[in-house]
């Protein structure tokens, strides 16, 4: 066996002898693998760049970096007049305030009000300001995005108020990546989206597709391994971008209903049939903490989920089945390996 596409929080795992194409790039602030399994390089290397030429028009579309996207226009026009988008990026928006009417605003695409306060690159050396984090949070709320089927406009009814993809836009790029490869007649894939993936079909007949989770507080040593299928694996973790202050950690991952970092758990990984709702539902299970967070899952169809907290414990929800677990660092952990209960 050995490691291809070494990116954080997941390992892509497949024999030496298997026969796969991929192609890497950058996209949305992240590197970007595409492989497929297939007898033709010619025909694979071409179907690897138009996925990857979907991804770009989607980050066109929806990047609130490039002042020319249509999501940037829509924080432009904030509090002044709705902007007219494409289908894609309405219905996008749509999905979007579903699941954060699901995780009760755990996760909701308006945080981006709040970036200024928080810095996560070493440069903040003080706790803001309480005032400006209640201030900031005025402008999250995902229930002031204004929809329009009839004329697909979208407006944020106040001032200030900005829309962002960054924890759901990943997934939704793999998703459309994966068709792009299905349509192209690649029925074996993996897309991974700067960790965020999504597998169909297998590397060979008999040889799945095997994804690796790092362990959090071990980021070079895999923490368990699993055999997803045809479904998407996504993972939330807050041990690469922090801030300490004042004797305490505070992680990256802000809770849009207070401002503030989420505490209690340090990784949260999301296995679903899409990578869409998998990058949301990560990102809102880390939020929502370990209690809920399994409540919520184990009334979802369809999805699973594996956390690991930050006093050393890794839960699962029921239906979650791993391949291999390292136990060595958690010797008391209860998870289903291989179908059976250790």
């Amino acid at each position: 066996m050995k490691f291809l596409a070494l990116l954080p929080l997941f390992w892509l795992v497949w024999p030496l002898q298997a026969k796969v194409w991929l192609l890497s790039s950058h996209r949305m602030g992240s590197g970007f693998v595409y492989t497929v399994a297939g007898p033709d390089s010619s025909q694979a290397m071409a179907a690897l760049h138009a996925a990857d030429a979907e991804v770009a028009r989607i980050e066109a579309l929806i990047s609130s970096w490039q002042p020319t996207s249509q999501t940037s226009e829509v924080n432009r026009q904030a509090g002044v007049v709705p902007v007219v988008v494409d289908k894609k990026l309405f219905d996008l928006v749509a999905r979007a305030i579903r699941v954060s009417e699901l995780t009760g605003g755990a996760f909701d695409i308006t945080f981006a009000g709040i970036s200024q306060i928080w810095k996560f690159d070493g440069t903040m050396t003080s706790l803001p300001d309480s005032a400006a984090v209640a201030a900031s949070v005025h402008l999250i709320d995902y229930r002031k995005i204004q929809l329009n089927r009839e004329s697909s406009s979208i407006f944020l009814s106040e001032a200030g108020m900005k829309m962002s993809f960054g924890a759901i836009g990943k997934g939704y790029a793999a998703d459309r990546a994966k068709a792009v490869l299905l349509e192209r007649g690649f029925a074996s894939g993996v897309v991974n989206a700067g960790g965020d993936l999504i597998c169909w079909g297998e590397e060979s007949p008999g040889k799945p597709w095997r994804i690796s989770i790092a362990d959090p507080f071990r980021p070079d040593r895999i923490l368990a391994t699993l055999v997803p299928g045809d479904q998407a694996v996504v993972t939330s973790g807050n041990y690469e971008r922090y801030a300490f202050l004042k004797g305490r950690r505070y992680a990256h991952i802000i809770d849009p209903r207070t401002g503030w970092p989420a505490e209690g758990l340090r990784s949260v990984t999301v296995v679903a049939p899409f990578a869409e709702a998998a990058d949301a539902l990560a990102t809102a299970l880390f939020v929502l903490g370990e209690t809920e967070a399994l409540a919520l899952v184990e009334q979802l169809k369809g999805v699973e989920c594996l956390l690991v907290t930050d006093d050393l414990r890794v839960v699962a929800s029921s239906g979650l089945v791993l391949e291999a677990f390292s136990a060595d660092a958690y010797p008391d952990t209860d998870l289903n390996i291989g179908g059976k209960k250790p």
